[in-house]
């Protein structure tokens, strides 16, 4: 292992406001609004406020799924986000997600507005909402099945994004022991998954759903080498399973679309900062 300097932590842990790397000017230790800033509303029934990340991508699909099947109550606004400049930290956004992280969803079709924040909570909302892509309560074992693998993505996907992701890609020096540590892991979860999907079309046998929405930005993203770009220092090409899977899922119009809302970066072609209707995304 490299030599490095060993760190004590002191008895009481203060903020260094110049420590963290490319994030370090928006992260901070406190939540709540640092700047009055209303979010705008559109049209719609349903208003995203968001960024084409991994779990903004989760969301972006799913309505873009819902509209695919004939459900016209899907129809949204898709705001961006910037959570570059701290959007997130807006008065307007903090009172629809007080942990100020994207996405966040208001669903203004009824009497009173319903704020649904989490990207793994958006999507269930959703699917109960439409009765798509979730099995019913009579469906008990596809149903126990389908939340296990969606809550498997909300506490695996982490282990990926501010561990993996961060120490290797965005850390301001690179560490042997953390990147080592969170490689490990990463590529338990995709042996994980390839093991799984070895017997399985999607994560739960034939049908898609939530969970195959949820896992795909992330772990499929992954093994098609659009994250941190590590394919071939995670060797992905060995989850053959996943790859099938992802590549399957990718050939889905809809995840095509929701792939390119939000999207403020990367060939002009595939950017959709804002969507307000089927024609922004031509």
């Amino acid at each position: 292992m490299t030599d490095q300097a060993s760190y004590v932590p002191p008895k009481v842990w203060s903020w260094n406001p110049g420590n963290g790397g490319k994030f370090a000017h928006i992260n901070r230790p406190t939540a709540g609004a640092r700047q009055e800033q209303a979010l705008p509303r559109g049209a719609h029934p349903l208003q995203l406020y968001s960024l084409a990340t991994p779990n903004g991508v989760k969301v972006t699909v799913m309505l873009e799924e819902l509209l695919a099947a004939g459900f016209s109550g899907a129809e949204y606004d898709a705001w961006l986000i910037d959570i570059q400049t701290g959007d997130q930290f807006g008065s307007g956004f903090v009172s629809v997600n007080p942990n100020s992280k994207i996405p966040a969803l208001l669903d203004v079709s009824g009497a009173e507005p319903i704020r649904v924040f989490e990207s793994g909570a958006i999507l269930l909302y959703l699917a109960e909402k439409f009765g798509c892509f979730v099995p019913t309560l009579e469906q008990a074992a596809s149903r126990a099945e389908c939340l296990s693998w969606l809550f498997w993505q909300m506490s695996s996907a982490p282990y990926l994004g501010g561990g993996f992701g961060h120490f290797y890609a965005y850390a301001p020096q690179k560490w042997q022991y953390p990147i080592d540590r969170y490689a490990m892991e990463v590529k338990r979860q995709l042996d994980v998954l390839d093991q799984h999907l070895a017997k399985r079309r999607y994560l739960c046998d034939e049908a898609y759903t939530i969970a195959d929405i949820a896992i795909f930005p992330w772990y499929g993203a992954l093994v098609l080498g659009e994250q941190y770009g590590a394919a071939e220092f995670l060797d992905v090409a060995s989850y053959r399973h996943v790859i099938r899977w992802a590549n399957e899922i990718l050939s889905r119009p809809a995840v095509q679309r929701g792939r390119r809302v939000n999207r403020s970066w990367g060939p002009e072609e595939l950017r959709v900062p804002e969507r307000h209707s089927a024609a922004d995304i031509s």
